[in-house]
């Protein structure tokens, strides 16, 4: 059974089946908001471009988002175990539908980045705390039908979004894109409102002390710091003052957070997720996951509309396919954790995953749209006996006090290695452009270039070998991730015991 113990009923939420049946409904609805955002958006830039303008902007409207529900986890984490998860999902709720009709009625560009950065304040919530309920609502053995079912909602969401968003844009308008979120988010808000009922845990005057300073210092050193990654080597070269400026006001910030955290009577990201090996492997074991993640998600429609010549909606069909094999992998892992632990079934998904990457380099050229397809299946299925075993086992090792801000943490190392990995990698990917073109071009001239036909055979050998070496560096981050949980993470995690 590996580190599996027969466990009974945790303190959840005392809900009856067919009221705890409506908040799962809730929960889903409020993740889809989330999980739909990004993916509806990118189809209709064209449209919001044309009527408002700010084309050299507009990469704000999903880097904005991004850092505001990325520097908000570890700060949500903390509120929803001092004050509970119900009213930190309320606000968080009130927060995404008020910043999805300030979308809706934006006036110019600048407005509308705003507006979406008021959207992921409320992102931040939805993504933390829906994740902390999953498993609070629910005993260890029934967690992967629940965390299932979430992953079935991102699945579901990457695939619809982008048609659903393109049908928007074009037969009625970009605006009812956020317009969309209201009558979803309504009804889901009022569901938590009505079936949520947490038990009374006798919070004390102590407990409901809030870190604010602390808060934050986080809220900007990360701000400054996913700022930094995020628009270096885009907006301003890497090595610019900009960049160097941004980094080194990052790095001071980060010792004011140490300094305010260390003072703090209930500090915002507490000493104890760093110093349980359990929480801290898998913290940087799923940093290396949203590193990875970059490599398929960003540069495989390229790579298939380029090399491959794939219209983008076949080339998006490429990359949807690992959609299909993560949740169903996902859900089948329990069987896999139960036998072996945790940690073993997780280095089993990431091992697999690292060879599935490292294979991507050695397909022929150009090849066929099925054989980065294939290997896109593939690696949904071990991804999915890789993340999900790690989230249900944290969550295992705390008690209800403490799920919250454990959960925050994974998620939000997970969200700054996306972060990282987009930078990283698209750095490497424009030095191998740059190198086999002669300076000519990156990877944005290129993609800018494919709207005006196929694209030249120097420039398609290109940007195969720009994204072979990205994958290759994928690779290496999935074998970082597996040296990490056998050197650092415990062989069986030390489980509390359910009561």
């Amino acid at each position: 059974m590996g580190d599996i113990r027969p466990a009974l009923r945790e303190d959840a939420p005392r809900t009856a089946p067919d009221r705890r049946g409506a908040v799962v409904a809730a929960l889903m609805l409020a993740m889809a908001l989330a999980a739909l955002d990004s993916t509806i958006v990118s189809t209709a830039v064209p449209q919001i471009v044309g009527d408002l303008g700010g084309f050299s902007v507009f990469s704000w409207l999903f880097s904005g988002y991004l850092l505001a529900v990325t520097v908000t986890l570890p700060l949500y984490g903390k509120l929803s175990d001092t004050f509970g998860r119900k009213p930190v999902l309320v606000v968080g709720a009130v927060l995404f539908l008020l910043g999805s009709l300030l979308c809706a009625v934006a006036w110019n560009m600048g407005a509308l980045i705003a507006f979406r950065i008021v959207q992921g304040l409320g992102g931040g919530a939805l993504q933390g705390t829906v994740q902390t309920l999953a498993a609070d609502l629910y005993p260890l053995k029934e967690r992967p039908k629940i965390q299932a079912k979430l992953s079935t909602v991102w699945a579901v969401s990457a695939v619809a979004g982008p048609g659903v968003g393109g049908l928007l844009a074009t037969y009625a308008d970009w605006r009812w894109i956020f317009l969309v979120n209201l009558p979803i988010g309504a009804v889901a808000l009022w569901m938590i409102v009505r079936f949520l009922h947490e038990p009374d845990r006798g919070t004390t005057g102590t407990r409901a002390r809030v870190d604010w300073a602390g808060a934050l210092a986080v809220f900007a050193c990360g701000g400054v710091l996913l700022t930094a990654l995020v628009q270096g080597g885009v907006a301003w070269p890497w090595l610019s003052g900009p960049s160097l400026a941004l980094f080194a006001a990052g790095l001071a910030l980060a010792g004011v957070v140490v300094l305010v955290e260390r003072r703090a009577a209930e500090p915002i990201i507490p000493g104890w997720v760093w110093r349980r090996r359990t929480i801290a492997a898998v913290n940087l074991a799923l940093g290396a996951l949203g590193l990875l993640m970059v490599a398929p998600s960003v540069f495989l429609p390229t790579y298939a509309q380029s090399v491959l010549g794939l219209a983008p909606v076949a080339a998006g069909f490429v990359l949807s396919v690992w959609t299909l094999s993560w949740p169903v992998s996902a859900a089948l892992s329990q069987h896999v954790y139960r036998r072996i632990g945790f940690r073993n079934t997780a280095m089993l998904g990431i091992g697999s995953a690292a060879l599935i990457l490292l294979a991507f380099p050695f397909l022929p050229y150009p090849g066929r749209a099925w054989q980065p397809a294939l290997l896109m299946l593939l690696l949904g299925g071990a991804l999915g006996l890789f993340q999900l075993p790690l989230l249900v086992g944290v969550q295992s090792t705390v008690g209800w006090e403490e799920r919250g801000t454990a959960t925050a943490s994974v998620l939000f190392c997970r969200q700054t290695g996306q972060t990282v990995g987009a930078a990283v990698f698209g750095a490497i990917a424009n030095g191998v452009l740059a190198a086999r073109l002669g300076g000519a071009g990156d990877l944005d001239s290129v993609t800018r270039a494919l709207d005006a036909g196929p694209a030249p055979e120097a420039t398609r050998r290109a940007v195969a070998d720009a994204v072979h070496a990205v994958y290759l560096g994928a690779s290496c981050a999935a074998a970082l991730a597996f040296l990490v949980l056998l050197f650092l993470a415990p062989r069986r995690f030390p489980l509390l015991k359910e009561q």
